[in-house]
């Protein structure tokens, strides 16, 4: 396994399984015939190998599709944020384990993303299967705008860099999407502050998807039960990692003590829009895996208390049944809050009291309402791809 590539000659190529001839380096990046690719992060073992990729049945694809990308954009908005940190760290040790994260999270992003192209396209899947009437769900046009296979979002197969009818490429979704049609929640794409604002959001972040991941193993959906695997061993580490540094700059010196708890002061509003589920989490979540509107995910008046925990919005719902698709993220609070209880008190930091930053109209990252600072890193992000739309990245 290769892990780069090299120039053996003036005019050669060698990749991990090509070796082809061009005039200059950079004609090998529009070259789409080739496997070869200059990025870290091919020729490793295929997590998906021997899953069956097909959608389950009675899923809605258009749901799973932005359910992945939901999950997806979180990835890769924080392996971005992440690596921006490269060449700025205090220490040498620092610089490559938080690269190294930032490359777990994409990898995670390319599967997650690939999955939503699979979903969106209806691959294994009965033809018509995505659903195109925003009324079915309740919504509006609005609500589901950027939404794959929704009104008001880019047509998939119709979107920049895809010829009409092709599945979307994880590519597409990465660089040719504008700021509204990305659903990752608000706390990835904060502007980075210092080194404590790094760990702080680290720690919160790898905190709560390591506990959706782990929840995610047991889904009906054997590729996002794969993907969420293969990333249980990662955000293990990342969570582990940030976890040992808060406590070390916590209950270090007075200054370092003092920086910590500002960079948890600076990301705590924006850690209850973790918690709070969208409409496409909560329909997944269904005990029978199917989608569910919202009005009917509401107990209906006069029910028992028995039947009240046993329906799909309940509590809990979708982490220990193998139909459900998702998670609801609600259901992880508690888990969360006790990990960091118990990072904060071993690093004798307070449990920021600040109050959570509100939405637009009540609508946040899932909705695509972002901050002033996603726009400013989505056009560093996809400005090469943007000024080089053939190429293969």
């Amino acid at each position: 396994m290769k892990l780069g590539c090299r120039w053996p000659g003036p005019h050669s190529w060698e990749g991990s399984e090509v070796n082809a001839v061009f005039d200059n380096a950079y004609e090998a990046i529009i070259d789409g015939d080739s496997d070869a690719r200059w990025a870290f992060g091919t020729g490793f073992e295929d997590p998906l190998s021997g899953v069956d990729t097909s959608l389950p049945a009675g899923v809605d694809g258009a749901d799973l599709a932005a359910y992945c990308l939901m999950l997806g954009d979180d990835a890769l908005i924080m392996s971005h944020r992440l690596q921006q940190w490269c060449t700025s760290l205090p220490e040498l040790e620092e610089e490559v384990a938080v690269a190294n994260i930032g490359l777990d999270l994409l990898g995670q992003a390319r599967l997650l993303l690939s999955r939503s192209g699979a979903a969106q396209d209806g691959v294994g899947v009965r033809a018509g299967a995505r659903r195109t009437d925003p009324d079915e769900s309740g919504g509006t046009p609005d609500d589901d705008a950027g939404r794959p296979g929704r009104e008001g979002a880019t047509p998939a197969g119709q979107a920049r860099g895809n010829g009409p009818g092709t599945r979307p490429h994880e590519d597409h979704y990465a660089y040719f999407r504008d700021e509204r049609e990305f659903r990752n929640v608000r706390l990835v794409e904060l502007e980075n502050g210092d080194f404590a604002e790094l760990i702080a959001r680290l720690l919160v972040f790898s905190t709560w998807r390591l506990a959706l991941l782990n929840r995610l193993t047991a889904s009906g959906d054997p590729v996002l039960s794969a993907i969420a695997a293969k990333g249980v061993k990662e955000v293990t580490y990342h969570r582990d990692y940030a976890a040992q540094w808060t406590v070390r700059l916590g209950d270090g010196t007075d200054y370092s003590h003092q920086r910590m708890q500002a960079g948890l002061d600076a990301v705590w509003p924006y850690v209850g829009e973790l918690f709070v589920a969208h409409a496409v989490e909560q329909r997944l979540s269904a005990r029978d895996g199917t989608c569910v509107t919202p009005q009917a995910a509401a107990p209906k008046a006069g029910t028992t208390e028995a039947e009240e925990r046993n329906h799909p919005d309940a509590d809990g719902a979708g982490m220990d049944d193998p139909t459900a698709m998702s998670v609801d993220p609600s259901t992880v609070r508690e888990e969360f809050d006790d990990v960091l209880a118990q990072v904060l008190k071993a690093s004798t930091l307070q449990r920021p009291d600040v109050a959570a930053l509100p939405g637009v109209g009540g609508r946040t990252g899932r909705d695509g309402v972002h901050t002033e600072a996603m726009g400013y890193l989505l056009a560093e992000m996809q400005s090469v791809a943007r000024a080089h739309p053939d190429g293969v990245w």
